[in-house]
């Protein structure tokens, strides 16, 4: 149901089915189409408790119908990604959209969140179908196994799926190093078996300034 036009266009052919997208993202429809804004940042009365605890903007909206739906945002590079009953960890702007079964939620993220200033709470989303995410640059995908895990730098950081154990640590940049400033404060640190995706450009994050 989901493809890619280019690097930068999600086409979603519908025959009836819906699906979830960021709010303003439709830039062309063919068909029978609806739209219906939805609040983001999670289902049910936890996703409602844990976006008046963090203000997180995220909005959502369902698209259903028959025909085809094209989507994008920004001219940011467009990943798919299929999940096969378990759960993907996305920043909440970086999310496009998701089959209409998959289920969201949101997630604890401890220091990550306070560092870069996006509130505390992870967009997750699990369950069967495909979901589109974004980045600033072509994603680059890296594989974490127990003998090599990783660690990211959390304003290039864009979603991770898989078991895998997050902790936070100081750090710096190699910016930093050559005197160049902007390092940030904390680093991801990811271990265990799965997969991570990062943005070969930073977004602005409050560590950098700590």
């Amino acid at each position: 149901m989901f493809r890619l036009q280019g690097s930068k266009v999600l086409a979603v052919d519908m025959t009836g089915d819906a699906v979830k997208a960021k709010n303003g993202s439709m830039v062309a429809y063919d068909g029978q189409m609806t739209f219906k804004k939805m609040s983001g940042g999670g289902e049910g009365l936890r996703g409602m408790v844990t976006r008046r605890l963090t203000g997180e903007q995220m909005t959502l909206m369902e698209v259903k119908g028959h025909g085809t739906c094209w989507f994008a945002d920004r001219a940011s590079e467009i990943n798919l990604v299929s999940l096969q009953g378990d759960k993907l960890y996305v920043e909440s702007s970086n999310l496009l959209a998701t089959d209409g079964g998959l289920r969201t939620g949101t997630s604890f993220t401890g220091m990550r969140g306070a560092s870069q200033g996006n509130g505390l709470f992870t967009t997750t989303i699990e369950g069967h179908g495909q979901a589109a995410i974004m980045s600033d640059g072509p994603a680059v995908v890296l594989r974490v196994s127990q003998q090599f895990p990783l660690t990211v730098d959390p304003g290039a950081y864009v979603a991770h799926q898989g078991n895998l154990r997050q902790s936070f640590q100081s750090g710096v940049t190699f910016r930093t190093l050559m005197g160049e400033g902007g390092g940030e404060a904390f680093q991801i640190r990811f271990e265990g078996d799965g997969l991570v995706y990062v943005q070969p450009s930073e977004r602005n994050t409050i560590a950098g300034d700590v």
